[in-house]
């Protein structure tokens, strides 16, 4: 029995119920609002090709099954649909060619369909090898060139920051929306080719997802950073003093980044019971009226911080009551250090003292921040560091902080 010239007498049956049961198939919705000629695609041509497979007399076409999959993968990119919806589709396919030879192979031989049935199973895992591998080609190019563009945007948003302060929060606050819809989408990528064993053997470039959600993140948090110095500035920031537990505060911090910590085997050292020698220097407060926003902020800039820069050795936080109704936050690391002729501009927005500026997720702003709101709370901060040893950050701060209002 021929079963190619059975297969090509039945592609416009096959094709046809084919269409159909995609369109019907609620796995996959892309099809929704699309034409069945969009939706027939390449597949009469595959069908064709798949024919002369079979065939003993003519010579296998798989040139054009080939190229007929890389563009059926290339259009799907196009239009939208996840990789298990693809793969969906071939697997629908697979069941309606044999769905409707199945009345012909019963009447072959055991060797005619083996040999049918072995040809056209391995037709169609070469089209959705074909397919997968334009289709994920295809959206490696568009993530390159969202890359390109969020690195284009990340550098005329540092120039325009440093060129011009005027309307920057406008500006920041229009860039957040389109950022955050780039993170949005590199995740569900990420997420849907991890999920999916077949997508994941066909997909070994998840590094350039993974390197556009790192600058997309990075761009995002130098917007932010960006936005909090702007709202310093202009003196919008606002003050809301509470009665809240110190060390509570401080426990949830260090939760928050420990594994960062960890990632790096760095120790990290949290110490607020212990009273100083100096017999001005106590145990840390129990409570203290601030704002609970502002000194998180501080406390994680300054622990990241010091995270970032410490390679190997430790990170501690130490916290004493003081004279005069005053407290610290002390934060010493084991890092790189600073050198004197740059201790004194490290609270610079956007200075990245010595070797710093070779950190790829530093905005060279944390500091500045945490200077800004230290001032803002009525406090100051000091350094001491030394190159190759290690730099401490302290923060003193009053018990009381006082609004405007209450100072007025």
């Amino acid at each position: 029995m021929d079963f190619s010239q059975l297969l090509v007498g039945k592609i416009d049956a096959i094709a046809k119920n084919w269409v159909e049961a995609v369109r019907l198939d609620r796995q996959i919705s892309s099809t929704d609002d699309l034409p069945r000629s969009a939706i027939r695609n390449h597949i009469p041509d595959v069908l064709k090709a798949m024919a002369t497979v079979l065939s003993r007399s003519q010579e296998n076409d798989i040139q054009s099954i080939v190229q007929n999959s890389l563009h059926h993968g290339v259009l799907r990119a196009e239009q939208g649909f996840a990789t298990t919806e693809i793969a969906r589709e071939y697997r629908l396919l697979r069941q309606t060619i044999f769905s409707t030879l199945e009345a012909d192979l019963l009447e072959g031989t055991v060797p005619e369909v083996m040999r049918t049935y072995n040809a056209i199973d391995a037709t169609i895992d070469e089209a959705i090898a074909q397919c997968f591998k334009s289709y994920v080609e295809e959206r490696l190019q568009e993530l390159q060139q969202v890359q390109s563009q969020v690195e284009l945007t990340n550098q005329e948003l540092t120039r325009l920051v440093k060129a011009n302060q005027d309307n920057l929060s406008q500006l920041a606050h229009e860039l957040k929306n389109p950022l955050n819809s780039i993170i949005g989408y590199s995740e569900l990528m990420l997420r849907s080719s991890r999920k999916n064993v077949e997508v994941q053997d066909n997909f070994p470039n998840l590094e350039h997802i993974e390197r556009v959600l790192r600058n997309s993140r990075h761009l995002l948090r130098l917007i932010n950073d960006t936005l909090e110095i702007s709202r310093y500035s202009a003196g919008k920031i606002e003050l809301h003093p509470e009665l809240i537990d110190v060390r509570s505060l401080i426990n949830n911090v260090v939760e928050m980044l420990e594994p960062l910590a960890a990632a790096k085997e760095l120790q990290m050292v949290v110490d607020c019971d212990s009273a100083s020698a100096d017999s001005s220097a106590a145990r840390a407060p129990e409570k203290v009226l601030t704002d609970a926003l502002r000194l998180q902020q501080i406390v994680t800039n300054l622990l990241s911080n010091a995270i970032r820069y410490t390679e190997t050795g430790s990170v501690q936080l130490t916290c004493q009551m003081l004279s005069d109704n005053r407290w610290s936050i002390a934060v010493s690391d084991t890092g790189i250090g600073i050198a004197p002729e740059d201790q004194s501009r490290v609270f610079d927005p956007f200075f990245q003292a010595g070797t710093r500026d070779r950190m790829p997720d530093s905005t060279g702003l944390g500091l500045a921040i945490v200077a800004q709101l230290v001032n803002l709370m009525q406090g100051k901060i000091e350094l001491v560091s030394q190159v190759g040893v290690g730099s401490t950050f302290t923060v003193i701060l009053p018990l009381e902080v006082k609004t405007l209002e209450s100072i007025s």
